[in-house]
């Protein structure tokens, strides 16, 4: 169920996606609101879930996986869960998406190299039992819209 959220609801939610380690007093004086205001919202903005946590943005190339793609996947009719259980042990994919249309599922990867990459699909992927086929496309290029970078 979504929650209701106001214009300084967003502000403050736009700006902690630019800056999740910005502190409660900055996020008052980019919002126009009182540090107590502040820290309410925020507190609320937890507590309903809108915000679930917060995280560091890695630099791929220089933690070592600088090599992206999708993969698309094709499984089994029926075995989403079975599948989805395997995909929390596998650490190259960095998220993984049910979707609609003629694949099942669209994981962003993320890897060394190339040979790594071929590993990851043959060797690790294809060896799931659920998976009918897969097709591969690099990313060429990520352009950072939101947040840092």
């Amino acid at each position: 169920m979504a929650v209701d959220l106001d214009a300084v609801d967003r502000r403050i939610i736009e700006l902690l996606c630019a800056d999740g380690r910005m502190s409660i007093r900055a996020v008052a004086e980019r919002a126009h609101i009182s540090r107590a205001n502040a820290y309410a919202r925020l507190d609320r903005l937890r507590s309903e879930g809108v915000i679930r946590g917060f995280t560091a943005v890695v630099d791929p190339e220089k933690s070592g996986t600088g090599l992206a793609a999708y993969v698309s996947v094709r499984i089994q009719q029926h075995s989403w869960e079975r599948f989805r259980d395997y995909l929390r042990d596998i650490p190259e994919i960095d998220h993984a998406a049910l979707v609609s249309g003629d694949v099942d599922l669209l994981l962003l990867v993320r890897v060394a190299d190339a040979a790594a990459l071929r590993t990851f699909v043959l060797e690790r992927l294809h060896r799931i039992p659920e998976v009918h086929s897969t097709q591969t496309m690099f990313i060429l290029d990520e352009p950072h819209l939101k947040g840092p970078g």
